[in-house]
């Protein structure tokens, strides 16, 4: 297993804070070929996100191929507030997984 790094940052928008996390993953869909060797390089990507606000799960995204490398993920948490406890959690098609802890932090 693979050590996949992440970052996560909170900022307030429009009066709502608005979580960004960013995954270090190679997202392969299965469609590329390596150069290399003209074989197929098999499928790698993230399936599932969940994020936790105060041990809540607020947020159950099922993803797939369609999304990038390395994916930046944004989303608007309205009921978070200053110093609420996230934790973010994903897995992928290969069995890794990883998650994140931290804070609402707006100041």
């Amino acid at each position: 297993m693979a050590d996949r790094k992440m970052k996560m940052r909170t900022r307030l928008q429009d009066g709502v804070v608005e979580l960004q996390i960013l995954i270090t993953h190679p997202m392969e869909t299965g469609l590329r070929t390596d150069k290399n060797t003209n074989t197929k390089i098999p499928p790698h990507f993230i399936q599932k996100v969940n994020v936790e606000l105060n041990g809540k799960v607020v947020v159950v995204v099922s993803t797939g191929t369609g999304i990038s490398e390395d994916p930046l993920l944004g989303f608007r948490l309205k009921d978070a507030k200053n110093g609420d406890k996230l934790k973010v959690f994903w897995s992928d098609n290969l069995g890794e997984s990883g998650s994140m802890e931290g804070v609402v932090d707006i100041s």
